[in-house]
């Protein structure tokens, strides 16, 4: 008699797996052997890591060859590059890396006014590189002889013995002004700086000084003896714009009145 066919075989197999054995087929359970080898391939994976970041931290901490041995100050103009490393007091000999920029700066920044910026750059592998930016003079305050500079923010940052080329000199003249309790000496200068900001380069360059009496009545000195009525700070812009054009259309006239510039005047011509 035959034996059973294949389909019939197949139809004899229990349900639920392949094996006969009740449960579901699945992956032959891991070799040992290669479970052992990728434990410790794991491991010298994980120890040569930690051996790499001890020789980072030894190599930029405890090595020699990048610790800090210049200190290079860039864009100065009127302090010297000598006092501003010194004032900075970088401590070479120690890591590049320790350096704290951060206060390096602060120090600048508090022991020299004339800095507007500076940055603190580290300049691997020797080097700290100090970016100063200084601040410039827009006018000067006149006191005792000598003369206070201010920059365009209207802070007061420098002394100087002699007044230093295209700063005009502020008076601020508010003795009696009834505006006075109002707008103090710092208000107003602020409003000189504000001024001196809208003014056409040219313009600049004849402004020997501005002179303030109160908000609204600021003025401006020339070269040859010429006068400029400016009043407040407001509409600087079309201020100048007409300024420029009076001066041009009256090149004699002695005083330009632009405090209205929808009606300016001129006078002495």
């Amino acid at each position: 008699m035959a034996g059973p066919t294949t389909a019939e075989r197949g139809a004899e197999r229990p349900p639920g797996g392949s094996d006969g054995s009740g449960g579901p087929s699945g992956p032959p359970a891991p070799d040992p052997v290669r479970r052992r080898l990728l434990v410790r391939r794991a491991l010298i994976a994980g120890a040569a890591a930690v051996l790499l970041a001890a020789g980072l931290v030894w190599v930029l901490y405890g090595s020699s060859w990048l610790r800090t041995e210049e200190v290079r100050a860039t864009g100065t103009k009127v302090l010297t590059a000598r006092q501003v490393e010194e004032v900075a007091a970088v401590p070479v000999g120690d890591p590049l890396v320790s350096v704290d920029t951060d206060a390096v700066e602060a120090r600048l920044r508090a022991r020299l006014p004339r800095i507007a910026s500076v940055d603190a750059v580290r300049a691997w592998p020797h080097g700290i590189e100090l970016r100063v930016t200084e601040r410039t003079p827009v006018l000067l305050l006149e006191k005792g002889g000598r003369f206070v500079e201010v920059d365009a923010d209207g802070v007061q940052f420098a002394t100087v013995d002699k007044a230093t080329r295209g700063a005009p000199v502020v008076r601020l003249d508010i003795a009696g002004s009834p505006g006075a309790t109002r707008f103090d000496a710092g208000r107003l200068l602020a409003e000189a700086v504000t001024v001196r900001g809208d003014l056409p380069s040219r313009v600049v360059r004849e402004t020997t000084s501005l002179e303030v009496r109160s908000y609204d009545d600021i003025s401006l000195r020339l070269t040859g003896d010429r006068r400029v009525l400016w009043g407040s700070s407001e509409h600087g812009a079309a201020k100048a714009r007409t300024l420029g054009a009076l001066m041009k259309a009256s090149p004699g006239a002695r005083q330009f009145d632009v405090s209205a510039p929808t009606a300016p005047a001129v006078a002495g011509s």
